[in-house]
């Protein structure tokens, strides 16, 4: 596995303690190895000094010695220009084949862009004129890509265009960390694998679906990186529309990866055009109370008269047989009260004459709730008679939570991610329709916010729920958003 970009935060935060938890937990050989490349010039044994100390602090607690011994003999580390044609890609050529050779490795290559994506293109065709993408004698090279995969339509059929010119779609892997968690990969399983609720799962029973992915961090020292991309960009091209295609696709003829994904990229064609109507852009204030933090236009690396959006709501329409009237509202934000991912399908309400000549005023509504993070599980909620002699009903819940039924693992999301790179299942991985499908739906949004600046920013308070037009926007419909149990006080 050569990982380019291997001093920088991905790496030492995510990547490397993946491989040491896929290799205690038995699914990496003693067949491997990691060619770290960076721009700076260090040695190999500098490095893993580097490393070690990285993975003590990042998955020290997880790791058993056996693991973090076998991590230190098999990683190296080379370094210089990425700019430099002949020196770094030489080296990383003759130490490729040196560490082969004396760990006994096939020529197997997985190349990962840890770098930005400003460097894909030029460092990709580095390794093509080297001859390090070849696949000969039956050994395959793949190449990771991680996000952001272009920031638009146009900049992401040019960068689709020329890898295409570089390597086969087969060897192509775009990543989406959200896939790897549990609960995100088990909706196919829950819907698929029961037929119990995937008959259920259609326009005739379901009300409308919510997706909410909520950070309560602000941007950290990423202002410089998120006034180009904003809340938009940075998250529902790839994570929000990656939970909207699983939760609504069509059953696939087997679970082989383009037939999954033939499925979600039908999904994307299906959303109808957004226009200003469908979506609500919001930006943090500061706070006194929830978080004490400062407002986003204070943040270091922000303009301090930034339009940049920290926080979206959008409402989807799927022009499609399924859920044809049914719509997905989705939002996703920066300081908002608590870290939480969710998808909740909402079902319609039970005809309610049965209960006309008893105290019950409503009927509780069913519900499904897929918690994504911090506690990933399944939540089924329903009705119940409480004991008594007058009919009243209460709420009741039914619990699937991952860690109590089938214990705490490490994990830090990119382990089944990189494990499917290794060999060659490309499921969770985005294909270029889908990266440009996906660019399609919201670039006209992109454009028309560019060329009308908003007038109220910043438009909600840190640790609230975002701009209060989100609200309305399922208000108007006589809906309201489901908030997570347990929000702390403001």
């Amino acid at each position: 596995m050569i990982i380019f970009g291997a001093t920088g935060d991905l790496a030492k935060r995510k990547l490397f303690p993946s491989i040491c938890n896929l290799a205690q937990d038995g699914y990496i050989s003693d067949n491997f190895a990691i060619l770290g490349v960076g721009r700076q010039e260090m040695s190999s044994e500098e490095f893993r000094r580097q490393a070690l100390e990285n993975l003590k602090e990042f998955d020290g607690d997880g790791l058993d010695k056996k693991s973090t011994n076998w991590f230190a003999e098999r990683v190296f580390y080379t370094g210089g220009d990425f700019n430099d044609d002949e020196k770094l890609f030489s080296d990383i050529t003759e130490r490729l084949r040196e560490i082969c050779a004396n760990l006994d490795i096939p020529e197997n290559y997985l190349f990962y862009m840890a770098i930005p994506p400003s460097l894909f293109s030029s460092v990709t065709e580095k390794i093509v004129r080297n001859d390090l993408s070849k696949e000969t004698d039956g050994n395959w090279r793949r190449f990771i890509f991680e996000k952001p995969f272009g920031h638009d339509l146009a900049s992401a059929k040019e960068l689709n265009a020329l890898l295409a010119k570089k390597l086969k779609e087969r060897q192509i892997y775009r990543i989406d960390h959200f896939l790897g968690k549990e609960t995100v990969q088990n909706i196919l399983v829950f819907r698929f694998g029961n037929s119990i609720f995937e008959t259920i799962w259609n326009r005739n029973l379901v009300d409308h679906v919510q997706i909410t992915v909520a950070e309560t961090l602000g941007v950290e020292q990423r202002g410089d990186y998120y006034e180009k991309a904003g809340a938009l960009r940075d998250m529902i091209p790839n994570h929000l529309f990656q939970l909207v295609t699983l939760t609504a696709m069509e059953p696939p003829v087997s679970f082989d990866a383009d037939s999954v994904r033939d499925e979600q990229a039908k999904i994307l064609q299906a959303i109808k055009p957004l226009t200003a109507k469908d979506a609500v852009r919001g930006q943090y204030g500061k706070s006194d109370g929830f978080s004490r933090s400062a407002a986003y236009r204070d943040e270091s690396n922000v303009d301090p008269e930034s339009n940049t959006e920290t926080f979206v709501a959008l409402e989807l329409d799927l022009d499609n047989w399924r859920w044809a009237g049914v719509p997905f509202y989705l939002r996703t934000g920066k300081r908002l009260p608590v870290k939480h991912s969710s998808i909740i399908v909402q079902f319609k309400n039970a005809p309610f004459a049965l209960f006309r000549d008893t105290t019950v005023e409503r009927l509780r509504t069913n519900r499904i709730e897929i918690h994504i993070q911090p506690d990933e599980g399944i939540t089924l909620h329903f009705g119940a008679k409480i004991p008594g002699p007058v009919v009243r009903v209460g709420a009741v819940d039914m619990d699937f939570n991952y860690v109590e039924h089938f214990g705490e693992q490490m994990a830090t999301g990119y382990e089944r991610l990189l494990f499917d790179a290794m060999i060659g299942d490309a499921t969770l991985f985005q294909r270029a329709d889908m990266v440009e499908a996906s660019w399609a739906i919201v670039t006209p949004l992109l454009e028309e916010w560019a060329s009308e600046k908003p007038s109220d920013f910043p438009n909600y308070a840190a640790g609230s729920w975002g701009a209060k037009a989100a609200d309305e926007l399922l208000e108007k419909d006589g809906r309201k958003w489901r908030e997570p149990e347990n929000v702390p006080e403001k």
